[in-house]
């Protein structure tokens, strides 16, 4: 039995709350009002429901706590000082600042304890359902009649502006659908928003929403009764096969004379007045700045040792079970260290010459060959599966009959595919894949930054690669979409030629740990080319190789593509042989791991001097970088149109006769 709170408790919340104050103030920059409102949730979690161990923030069997409304990052901050995070309070003081471990927004990897980064509203609920989904598929991989080594929740704060972003709408119908039991959402309803009241913009009934989305709703009246939240927090833990949201009512920027319950306490400092008035109305010194009272630490690390109790629990139900389950064991560990198992590549299939097939097919075929050597692949589409070829054959449908299933069914939910990708990543165990039209990555873009954002080893299967989709139209013909996805920092963007360098890229795509890969993948049937198969394994993790050099001496013109149009400048370079002119052929299915090779391997695949041409069924715009003042581009700078993709790409220009007719341009008209 807890004890009750005390004035010491409330003293804590105090400390909380004027921390914040100060830190926005002495930054002149930030966000005091929901960290002075949330203080008391955010301390009632944390002291008495969270399982989390300061001293080993990492814990596999940890809960886990996401703020979605990252611009109350010193609310988390306050919090994670105060239990004994390794996060002093000299960074704190340095809120905002250049190199300081307390950025405006939370980011996973500064600081421990922070499990995702949030700031944009929505990717944090959304994100959460990832985690859980984690969390279950796991348990029914790994727990045992006799040992459960899989076991915790996941704790959200959300805001009103998290639950208006529609993302938050698509994360939570697929929560409730699959019964997420142990995934909880606490919303910060204070009615308030940057512009003024939320009844502006927002009227609906949220609480009947989520019971319509097969949610429980839980309510607590005033954000100061901690007796209340505690009391709503441990209902929530006794999960009923139901996700939770917990409602509660609080006042922004609470106990501020002038600025409580309006909008100008939500994203800027209070002002020097304001928080000393602020501070006489909490009965704080009000000279006072970040004062951290000796006997509130002392309390708030209690809570320390209660999570490290559980850890050392967890350990011994670990030790014991790893002793009865050894295979299980080892397997659960080189999962979570996010290591491959010895030997892996092994099963990548091989694809003779000549042979035609879609890359979408191929990846197919590539993944299932994989997947039963690689459990921890989990994954499937947005209501896309039979034609993005992204089902594990074999393999259970993840449901709530079936939570360990590996295939899921996102449904058309692009967005929230995206952020439950990176829940699952975050969460750790599983090496998630999400696929759909690449056409469609648009409406997944947000998600897609954040996992490059935050280094998290995502897949994106994106098919139906370009115009070559044909007689959908350029509605369904992405043409701008490689170029958009090639700007995303960190995100490598592979679009391979042929069967043999799709084997390739899910090798990269797997074998690469701090960073998300989109694999963008063609309709149309393809040949497998010449060289590939021998050539891909090496090159292709080099983003470029010459796939068929000149056949005699140096090139005069090099011609370089991506994906279907790599046989294009093949059969360009045939046609420019007979003319007695000497080409190379150059696949590079990833700029942007070919710009991170030493300059002399890019001057090996490129050699300096001599004239270059990309041909590429997107827009041109970034190839000028590649082929240089002396090259040239063919690309497609509009939209498509409705006919036979054969049709469609030659009207556009993707054809011999335009190559061959650039490329003599190129080395003066002739032989």
């Amino acid at each position: 039995m807890e004890r009750p709170f005390d004035e010491l408790d409330r003293l804590a919340v105090t400390t909380i709350r004027t921390l914040a104050m100060d830190a926005v103030e002495r930054a002149d920059s930030g966000h005091p009002g929901t960290p002075m409102a949330l203080a008391p949730v955010a301390y009632a979690l944390f002291s008495r429901v969270l399982k989390h161990d300061p001293a080993d923030p990492a814990w596999p069997d940890r809960d886990r706590f996401v703020l979605s409304c990252g611009h109350a990052s010193m609310l988390l901050y306050s919090v994670l000082h105060l239990s004994g995070y390794d996060l002093p309070l000299a960074e704190l003081e340095r809120f905002r600042q250049w190199g300081s471990r307390t950025p405006g927004h939370p980011e996973v990897g500064e600081v421990p304890g922070v499990e995702m980064t949030t700031g944009p509203l929505g990717q944090g609920v959304a994100t959460s359902v990832g985690m859980a989904l984690a969390e279950a598929q796991l348990a029914a991989a790994y727990n045992t009649a006799g040992h459960t080594v899989v076991d915790h929740r996941t704790w959200v704060l959300c805001s009103d502006g998290d639950l208006m972003e529609g993302v938050s709408a698509e994360a939570a119908s697929l929560a409730g659908h699959l019964g997420l039991g142990k995934l909880v959402w606490i919303w910060d309803d204070n009615r308030i928003t940057i512009e003024g009241a939320t009844t502006l913009a927002f009227s609906e009934d949220v609480p009947a929403r989520f019971a319509a989305c097969g949610w429980r709703v839980l309510e607590v009246a005033d954000a100061n009764d901690l007796e209340a939240l505690a009391a709503a927090f441990a209902a929530a833990a006794a999960a009923d096969g139901r996700p939770t949201l917990v409602r509660v009512r609080s006042h922004i920027a609470w106990g501020a004379p002038t600025k409580q319950d309006t909008a100008d306490a939500h994203g800027a400092p209070l002002g020097a007045d304001e928080v000393k008035a602020t501070k006489r109305a909490y009965g704080w010194p009000e000279d006072a700045s970040f004062r951290v009272p000796p006997e509130v630490l002392e309390r708030c690390r209690e809570s320390a040792a209660r999570g490290a109790a559980a850890r050392r629990r967890w350990l011994a139900t670990r030790t014991a079970w790893a002793a009865a389950e050894p295979e299980a064991a080892a397997e659960l560990e080189r999962r979570l260290a996010r290591r491959l198992p010895a030997g892996w590549e092994a099963a990548l299939p091989a694809f003779d010459d000549g042979a035609k097939v879609a890359t979408r097919a191929a990846s197919g075929t590539v993944l299932n060959a994989l997947a039963p050597n690689l459990p921890e692949l989990v994954g499937g589409s947005a209501d896309l599966a039979p034609s993005t070829k992204t089902l594990i054959k074999g393999a259970r449908d993840l449901g709530i009959a079936e939570p360990g299933g590996r295939n899921l069914h996102f449904g058309i939910r692009e967005h929230a595919m995206g952020a439950v990708l990176n829940g699952l990543a975050l969460h750790g165990g599983l090496r998630p894949y999400g696929a759909t039209f690449l056409v469609f990555a648009d409406y997944m873009r947000p998600a897609i930054r954040l996992a490059a954002l935050m280094g998290q080893p995502v897949i994106y299967v994106f098919t139906h690669d370009s115009v070559w989709v044909g007689e959908d139209g350029p509605t369904h013909q992405p043409v701008e979409q490689l170029v958009s996805l090639r700007a995303i920092p960190g995100l490598a963007v592979l679009r391979p030629a042929d069967a043999n360098e799709t084997a390739a890229a899910w090798r990269v795509a797997l074998e690469r740990t701090t960073g998300p890969t989109a694999l963008c993948l063609s309709r149309q049937g393809l040949p497998a080319l010449a060289g590939a198969r021998e050539r891909a394994g090496a090159g292709v993790p080099r983003g470029a190789y010459q796939l068929a050099p000149a056949a005699a001496g140096a090139p005069r013109v090099v011609l370089i593509a991506t994906g279907s149009e790599v046989a294009l400048v093949l059969a360009a370079q045939r046609e420019l042989a007979e003319r007695g002119i000497a080409s190379a052929v150059v696949s590079m299915p990833c700029r942007e791991l070919f710009a991170a090779q030493p300059p002399a391997e890019r001057d090996r695949v490129l050699p300096p001097g001599v004239p270059r041409l990309a041909v590429e069924a997107g827009v041109s715009l970034g190839w000028r970088e590649v082929v240089g003042d002396r090259g040239a581009v063919i690309g497609i700078d509009r939209f498509g149109a409705s006919a036979p993709g054969a049709e469609v790409a030659k009207r556009l220009g993707l054809t011999v006769e335009a190559v061959v007719a650039r490329a003599l341009e190129l080395v003066g008209g002739g032989a």
